[in-house]
């Protein structure tokens, strides 16, 4: 049985023992193309502190441990080696101990990644790490605050690109290897394991180079550089990538007035990515789908920036100042997200980045925050398996929404001051919340225990709604009614909130404008608004205009249909978007029926201006069909809705993101309805022709999952595709659309594949099981037994990244409230809890997965319950 799971009482012992200085470590992955070699050769020397005569661990999840010598002294590795653990005892107060040992390559994008690119057969490496995979790489001591200073060599071949963490400092051919060299690496200023990186392969690289002259003259010289695929060379676009670094970097050392720490600042674009990206020091890692191949549009690129943000503001918060523990991930998470739409707002030429964040990004929080399983965003992590599930909506967009009130609450310029202040007195080191709070209620002056009890420490969202007594055409006695559940406690725990009203009537051209704004402190379950008292009743009353605080919001029946007839006249980029959440967060509550919300799309999303809100509109109007619309209705719904899409795609002005929005939502919601077939069978020959609408790779492979889906594609069609399209996101395409089709003998295939073999990476994974759960319920049904037979062994023989996608993927969730049943007694429900209730025992990580499974089902159910 595997020992990785280190716990936090074990960190905090380990901690209190010992002192970590440096790394020295080499690895050498010249032979990593041969995909007969499983792992590589990796020696980790490490000088340390201890109290004398004590006892602690090393970690490594490696294929071998060769050697460990401790002090000069050859440790028996047969005695020392505990599974995933090298037990060190008889510590002097200073210690050095090397390991030698074989660390694996990786297919689940967790420690040393290896991708051979389907376009050229180029092997590619990268190291991913976060919360706990440098183990997986090289011997240390896997917890955030034993932090240290590396120093990095890499053996690879001769034609490669390698980079790490510090600058470049040496390359030397090998001797007796002509075809490979050793690469040296500076040695790096202090920071955590997970956050150290290596990179090596064909990439193709870009430099450039930014600089600032500092308060006391002296320069900041920084040297950039972008990496991608080679393959992908010819869509990188690092002019762009470039200013942005350059503006992003300019604005955070202006804001935290604290120079860029950590030398240079590289950016890689890496396959089969499990995250967005990460903040590597000095090489941070991304997704290469911000790579784009095919047409993107501005809100894509928008994401991208905001990503880009997102990370460079983590080599403050987080590289430079890091939690002691996974408990206060919020420390960086929550500030990243946050500082990234800043960043955006500030730094670059996009003006919608708050209303993006408003629409989508807090979207997320709003739904991870009403599960069973949500949590406060100081969080309880006892050990690293928790914390690789809290990388949530919570830990991110809540925790950034609730930064956004609090610099609302204490003003931005003593929010700003803390944060410095912060880095000034914990730089290289870590932190706990009360270290943060200290620094910020000593800028801002005032005591903000409070609020970190309420905001910081409380689990659930608040929902606001109006009630008005109305005198004639004015405003009577207006009030404010907060209802704020707790999920894991079920009491109410309302919290204060400083908010807008927003007050909208028609102008004279019949447009929906701000007329008043009112601010107001809410604080408890009823607040009574005096200052509304006798003004005329608006059209809309918009509760959280601006979108400060974080909660739901209820419209009340005269702004609902208000709303829901003349959403398109509403000016405010903003206000129109809270009111689209609003719609939807009653659709997804099940207070109104979800095809109320398709409707409001098919009336309105054709006018919407802002494409980051129309494509999670459009997104949410596919959901609400295939989840919340109940099965007797669904066919129509679906069909009325794909009627709208094909005409929106001719309607929309040619070549413009509308349309390439338009023809996506076509294609996708086609998996489900063939109602419009021919005309995507039509843009895939050529014989239907849309003015401006590019039909390329990224477009072709969803027209072909569609139609694969109703089984109007052969698998001969698909390979002919395959073959013309020889990339990574093409053998995705191939693979969902393979798995897309409707017959038995496929499903079989894909799920043995997904769970019985341990042959696909991570992202084909992803896609198969994408592919399989594309079906008619009739053609799923015979897996539900199997999964829930299936569990314990994916979780126990399977990677935490990989059991997670098989769990979470693979849940029937695609389920009908049959007539005059509860959801509560739907059998997948029944069965579900039957199984949590048999399985009390089982991994808190795994069971985490299934509560939550369950709980987007039940309230897919309770949606399709809803009456108007």
């Amino acid at each position: 049985m595997s020992n990785h799971n280190l716990s936090r009482d074990e960190a905090a012992t380990r901690s209190a023992l010992i002192t970590t200085h440096s790394y020295d470590v080499t690895v050498d992955v010249r032979n990593a193309a041969d995909p007969a070699v499983a792992g590589y050769p990796s020696t980790s020397a490490i000088t340390f502190s201890a109290e004398p005569g004590a006892a602690t661990f090393l970690d490594f999840i490696s294929g071998a441990v060769h050697s460990v010598v401790l002090n000069g002294q050859s440790l028996d590795v047969g005695k020392v080696v505990d599974r995933d653990r090298i037990v060190l005892e008889g510590l002097a107060p200073e210690n050095v101990v090397t390991v030698t040992g074989t660390a694996l390559y990786s297919r689940s994008g967790e420690g040393m990644h290896r991708f051979v690119d389907p376009a050229d057969g180029q092997c590619y490496l990268y190291t991913q790490y976060e919360p706990a995979d440098s183990r997986r790489v090289f011997a240390n001591f896997e917890q955030p605050d034993l932090k240290a200073e590396f120093t990095f060599h890499v053996i690879a071949p001769v034609g490669w690109e390698v980079a790490s963490n510090g600058v470049e400092s040496a390359r030397t051919p090998l001797a007796d290897d002509p075809r490979a060299a050793k690469w040296d690496f500076a040695t790096t200023k202090r920071m955590s394991t997970y956050i150290t990186t290596v990179l090596a392969g064909p990439y193709f690289k870009a430099t450039d180079h930014w600089g600032v002259t500092l308060d006391d003259d002296t320069r900041l010289e920084v040297p950039l550089a972008l990496y991608c695929r080679a393959s992908l060379a010819e869509s990188f676009d690092p002019d762009e990538l470039f200013r942005l670094t350059k503006s992003g970097l300019a604005f955070f050392n202006d804001l935290f007035d604290y120079p860029y720490p950590w030398g240079k600042y590289d950016q890689a674009f890496v396959p089969e990515y499990n995250l967005g990206a990460m903040e590597n020091p000095g090489l941070v890692t991304f997704t290469e789908k911000y790579v784009y191949a095919s047409r993107a549009t501005d809100a894509q690129y928008q994401a991208r920036a905001n990503t880009l943000m997102h990370e460079m503001a983590h080599m403050w918060f987080g590289d430079l100042v890091t939690m002691n523990w996974w408990d206060d991930l919020w420390l960086k998470e929550s500030f990243a997200d946050y500082m990234g739409t800043l960043g955006v707002d500030r730094a670059t030429d996009w003006d919608t980045a708050w209303v993006n964040f408003a629409n989508k990004r807090k979207a997320w929080a709003y739904l991870q925050d009403q599960l069973p399983t949500t949590h406060p965003i100081v969080a309880d992590i006892p050990d690293l398996e928790a914390a690789k599930q809290n990388f949530d909506g919570i830990t991110y967009a809540k925790g950034a929404s609730v930064l956004k009130q609090l610099v609302a609450y204490v003003g931005f310029d003593a929010f700003i001051a803390g944060s410095r202040q912060y880095f000034r007195d914990h730089e290289f080191g870590n932190t706990s919340l009360g270290d943060l709070l200290g620094a910020l209620s000593a800028a801002s002056g005032r005591d903000l225990s409070a609020w970190a009890g309420q905001w910081l420490q409380t689990s659930g969202i608040s929902t606001i709604s109006a009630d008005i007594v109305e005198d004639g055409h004015k405003l009577g006695a207006v009030t404010l009614l907060q209802d704020a559940v707790d999920p894991i406690t079920g009491k109410q725990e309302l919290r204060p909130h400083r908010l807008r009203l927003g007050l909208y009537d028609a102008d004279s051209a019949g447009n929906l404008v701000r007329t008043e704004s009112i601010e107001v402190d809410v604080a408890g379950p009823s607040t009574l608004v005096t200052e509304l008292d006798g003004k005329p009743r608006p059209a809309l009353l918009l509760i959280n205009d601006d979108d400060l605080s974080y909660a739901k919001v209820r419209l009340d029946p005269t702004s609902e249909d208000t709303v829901r007839t003349s959403l398109a006249k509403i000016q405010d980029p903003m206000a129109r978007a809270l009111c689209w959440t609003a719609l939807w967060d009653s659709a997804r509550d099940g207070v109104t029926p979800a095809a109320r919300y398709v409707t409001a799309v098919e009336q309105f999303a054709p006018t919407e201006t802002g494409i980051g809100v129309l494509l999670n509109v459009l997104g949410n109007a596919a959901s609400a069909i295939e989840r919340f619309v109940p099965a007797g209705a669904r066919d129509a719904v679906r069909k009325d809705f794909l009627a709208v899409a094909a005409a929106q795609l001719q309607a929309a002005a040619a070549g413009s993101d509308q349309q390439l929005a338009w023809a996506r939502t076509l294609a996708d919601v086609s998996r489900h309805g063939d109602s419009q077939l021919p005309l995507l069978r039509g843009l895939l020959d050529g014989s239907r022709v849309v003015e401006g609408l590019a039909v390329d790779a990224d477009l072709r492979w969803s027209l072909w999952q569609a139609l694969a889906a109703h089984g109007q594609a052969t698998q001969g069609e698909l390979d002919a595709e395959l073959a013309n399209d020889r990339t990574a996101s093409g053998r995705e395409g191939h693979a969902t659309a393979s798995a897309a089709r409707p017959d038995a003998a496929v499903k079989a295939a894909a799920w043995d594949a997904a769970v019985m073999g341990t042959g696909l990476s991570n992202e084909i994974l992803t896609a198969t099981i994408s592919g399989f759960t594309t079906a008619p319920l009739v053609l799923l049904q015979p897996y539900t037994d199997s999964y829930f037979e299936c569990l314990e062994r994916v979780w126990a023989e399977r990677s935490i990244e990989i059991a997670a996608r098989i769990v979470r993927g693979l849940y029937p969730a695609a389920q009908d409230l049959g007539d005059g049943l509860k959801p509560t007694d739907h059998p997948v429900l029944v069965q579900t809890d039957e199984w949590l209730r048999a399985h009390t025992e089982a991994p808190r990580g795994l069971r985490r997965i299934v509560i939550e499974q369950r709980s987007h089902l039940f309230r897919a159910l309770t949606a399709q319950a809803a009456r108007s």
